[in-house]
């Protein structure tokens, strides 16, 4: 079963990380356009990085509530093959954003208590994949790369019609657990693989993909 989890590795910024990621075998880079994010890059600086990506990888925007001039620019410069939402888009914004760019998008959901599980079902009607993560906590600057976790027990053997990523919180020590519990085949790091916020480690970034798949 573990040889099929697949990895994504999120909020990279440099070409030496890229590249350690897909060296150790990573399914999906994701890249933050974010500005209040320590892992924020602009335009050119992720489109120099999508071009060393090699085919089947796929490359990742995680976009927070942005608006349609500049989800057109970021389409227009950098080579993506999916969104990932991370802000409070409703269904019918999902929906809109798939129809116009034609890409598979992603809707992040924020997992505190059992309240808050039906909003994933909604998703999964419109969404072509979900991001279900932890909730940030109160006052957070962020949506996500926050380095908190929920209580995996509450999606425990929880499907949905769509693919899923388990994130929030996950590291090289707790994700073989994580994925034992949830049933998840698909995670999702950023702060687990840092060396301080918005800088990543490359032996991290290894650590956790060989810890994921073990």
């Amino acid at each position: 079963m573990s040889q099929n989890i697949r990895v994504k590795i999120c909020g990279l910024r440099e070409a030496a990380h890229v590249n350690a990621a897909v060296a150790a075998g990573a399914a999906y880079l994701g890249f933050a356009f974010f500005p209040k994010s320590p892992r924020n890059i602009d335009l050119a600086q992720a489109a120099d990085l999508a071009a060393h990506v090699p085919p089947g990888i796929a490359k990742v925007a995680l976009v927070v509530d942005m608006d349609n001039a500049a989800l057109d620019a970021l389409i227009d410069a950098v080579p993506l093959d999916m969104l990932q939402l991370h802000g409070a888009e409703t269904p019918d914004r999902v929906s809109d954003i798939r129809a116009r760019y034609g890409l598979p998008v992603m809707k992040a959901i924020g997992i505190a208590d059992e309240g808050d599980l039906p909003k994933l079902d909604d998703y999964a009607k419109v969404a072509d994949q979900l991001l279900v993560d932890a909730k940030p906590p109160k006052g957070a600057d962020l949506p996500g790369g926050n380095a908190v976790s929920f209580d995996w027990n509450l999606i425990a053997g929880r499907r949905w019609p769509v693919p899923w990523m388990l994130a929030g919180g996950l590291t090289a020590a707790n994700v073989a657990e994580a994925v034992r519990l949830t049933g998840a085949t698909q995670v999702d790091v950023s702060s687990g693989v840092e060396r301080s916020p918005g800088l990543k480690d490359p032996r991290l970034i290894t650590e956790f993909i060989v810890a994921a798949q073990a």
